[in-house]
């Protein structure tokens, strides 16, 4: 009978008896795995993150700092709001040299400025400059460059003849926006309040020059320049899919807005924090599971948007907050696919050689949308309450439906 027990063997006089081979299980990677087996992702995936976190520090360690210094949320508001216009008309450029000179070159010396904008800041702050000294350093922090903009044009170049792997490389970079937007805040509130008010400011600041020297490094990875750079804007190539991402903005900053106010006037402020953060955690949860699966069409996520942006105004007709906080739970679910779809239509259509600027003037777009959101949110919260305008984000996703549908394009559907 064949021997199932260790083998024996004789070498010489003396008996070995060696264990038998087990079989070991072949196990396959999963899509994450075999994204992060390619050689350099990791490391330009870890600058990334450490460069991408301040993106969600920066203004709420502003307000703080400001508002805790001077005794203005007026003054804190205002530098913020001009560092927001600054980077709507800078931000393309920085992402138009970047393509044309690549990513190194550029990057660097656009954060070293952005650096040196709030250390400017702080030292304005501390020494109770002008006003109108922090209006000009925090203006200067608009050449940050567009970050995720370049992740995903790494891994567009390094998948390029793998479409399902590169679905499932925007979902994660999707996934990581709403990772780094959830836990900025917490981070900088807290170093704000409990170290020192210049502590988030400080520490975004270093963590967006190191990660982006980490990030830039990654020389093998990078994209190569194109001579195509110098050729045409993507603006109009892109222009449908822009007035798509608008509505979709104004969805983000309305629902925000809104939500802060809804629980403050209830006496639950304190919830704020957690609440928001349920929405973002479903969005990420939501974005890393959809790279998994099959891509759908534009048209089903903003359907499923649709639905799930009504659900927050239909739960605050019970006035119970578990109830409202699944419901932004389950929004959030339904946002991050929709994002990483219609960032694959930018990817579609943007000229070759332009994709960091096409996918920054998306970018542009949300943060526009995002700013006429919030403030048509407050002026509906100051005149029927912090109820009704939960129907806004609703409308909006339905606006974005119907701008998809009225569409015969290729930009916007498959």
């Amino acid at each position: 009978m064949p021997q199932t027990s260790p083998l024996m063997t004789v070498t010489g006089s003396t008996l070995v008896i060696a264990p038998s081979p087990r079989r070991r299980a072949a196990r396959t990677p999963g899509p994450y795995g075999r994204l992060f087996a390619l050689p350099g992702t990791r490391a330009f995936t870890a600058g990334n993150l450490l460069a991408r976190l301040p993106m969600g520090m920066f203004g709420i360690s502003a307000v703080m700092m400001i508002a805790g210094q001077r005794g203005s949320y007026a003054l804190a508001g205002a530098v913020t709001a001009t560092g927001l216009a600054a980077t709507a008309l800078v931000a393309p450029w920085t992402a138009r040299l970047v393509d044309r000179y690549g990513q190194a070159r550029i990057a660097v010396p656009a954060t070293l400025v952005a650096v040196l904008g709030s250390l400017s800041l702080i030292l304005c702050v501390r020494s109770q400059a002008p006003a109108w000294t922090l209006f000009a350093s925090y203006a200067a922090t608009a050449t940050t460059p567009n970050i995720g903009g370049m992740s995903r044009a790494r891994w567009t170049h390094l998948l390029r003849d793998s479409p399902a792997a590169h679905h499932t490389a925007m979902s994660f970079e999707q996934a990581a926006d709403e990772l780094c937007f959830m836990c900025g805040p917490v981070v900088a509130a807290f170093l704000c309040s409990a170290v020192f008010p210049e502590a988030g400011t400080l520490t975004a600041a270093t963590l967006l020059l190191t990660g982006m020297l980490l990030f830039t490094s990654q020389r093998a990875t990078q994209p190569p320049v194109s001579g195509h750079g110098h050729g045409r804007s993507p603006l109009r190539a892109i222009r449908p899919v822009l007035y798509l991402f608008l509505p979709l903005g104004l969805l983000f900053g309305s629902m925000e807005v809104t939500s802060i106010a809804y629980l403050d006037a209830r006496g639950l402020g304190g919830a704020t924090g957690l609440v928001l953060a349920l929405q973002a955690a479903g969005s990420c949860a939501a974005g890393l599971l959809y790279g998994t699966l099959r891509p759908r069409s534009l048209r089903t996520c903003l359907v499923a948007l649709s639905v799930a942006m009504a659900l927050p105004w239909a739960a605050t007709a019970t006035g119970s907050l578990p109830l409202l906080a699944g419901a932004l739970l389950l929004a959030g679910m339904a946002t991050a696919p929709t994002m990483v779809t219609a960032m694959s239509r930018v990817h579609a259509v943007t000229p070759e050689g332009r994709l960091n600027e096409g996918m920054t003037l998306a970018v542009t777009a949300i943060l526009a949308g995002i700013a006429l959101g919030s403030a048509t949110a407050g002026a509906l919260i100051d005149h029927l309450g912090p109820t009704a305008p939960y129907a806004l984000p609703a409308a909006a996703a339905l606006l974005a439906l119907a701008i998809a549908s009225a569409s015969t394009t290729k930009t916007l559907q498959r």
